[in-house]
């Protein structure tokens, strides 16, 4: 018996689903202020080696597979926006992070060789993988839905947001957690801005991409497999940088690292 496929909007709470639970039990740690900067060091160099530095080539690849029409043209605006900044502030997204880091007083010499963790390393072969997987989608769904997604992907599917003006985007700066707890100046932000920039309606595209386009029961069932592997090994990935910096689980005895 063949099954039918899952009506829009089931389909799209199954992938939030996994969306729901990119929520790692770490994360205070690094964003309220407890994180020593040794720490946070470690935590940007292996962000900037596992994706932030090749996510342009990463997506570029997708492309390459030759998805329809419309598709590779959300593609290949997100592709020239990371690699270059064109939509934004004319700086690739991986040079705005660099500089982001220099103003925390870790040169970009420091991200040059980085040696990835055990499992950032398997993260990232992931990644390699379903990039380079035939079936584009799945590439699709790794990257545009999970990896550029996040826990406020629910949020921003059932109420959207407006662009932000000039002046709510530097009081979202303002908020920062580094700006706030670890003395970030805000003319090092233009990461942040450049996301704020481009970021209105750019979820829903993510969305509109893999609901549009996985509409077989095969396809749609491909896709959730891809996101069920690849939030497994996000979390197994977060759980090394935490126990790379001494962090305890709450309610852990140790972590050894």
């Amino acid at each position: 018996m063949v099954k039918s496929p899952l009506p829009p909007d089931r389909f799209r709470e199954r992938l939030l689903w996994f969306l729901d639970r990119k929520d790692h039990w770490a994360w205070p740690h690094f964003s309220e202020g407890l994180a020593t900067r040794e720490q946070l060091k470690i935590h940007f160099q292996q962000e900037y080696a596992v994706y932030v530095r090749d996510f342009p080539v990463l997506l570029a690849r997708i492309h390459g597979r030759n998805p329809p029409a419309q598709v590779r043209s959300m593609l290949a605006k997100n592709i020239f926006e990371e690699d270059t900044g064109g939509l934004s502030l004319g700086r690739s997204h991986p040079d705005l992070f660099l500089s982001m880091m220099e103003g925390l007083g870790f040169p970009a010499k420091d991200f040059e060789q980085v040696r990835l963790l055990p499992a950032s390393l398997a993260y990232r072969h992931w990644l390699d993988r379903v990039t380079g997987n035939r079936n584009w989608m799945v590439g699709a769904a790794a990257m545009t839905v999970f990896v550029e997604g996040s826990l406020n992907d629910r949020q921003e599917l059932l109420h959207p947001s407006e662009p932000k003006t000039p002046a709510e985007i530097e009081a979202h700066i303002a908020r920062h957690p580094l700006v706030r707890h670890y003395g970030l100046s805000p003319a090092s932000m233009d990461l942040t801005r450049a996301h704020q920039l481009v970021e209105a309606g750019h979820r829903h595209d993510a969305y509109d991409i893999v609901l549009g386009c996985a509409t077989t029961a095969a396809q749609q069932r491909a896709v959730l497999v891809c996101l069920k592997t690849t939030l497994t090994l996000w979390l197994r990935y977060r759980d090394g940088v935490a126990r790379a910096c001494g962090v305890k689980k709450p309610g852990a005895k140790h972590l050894r690292s």
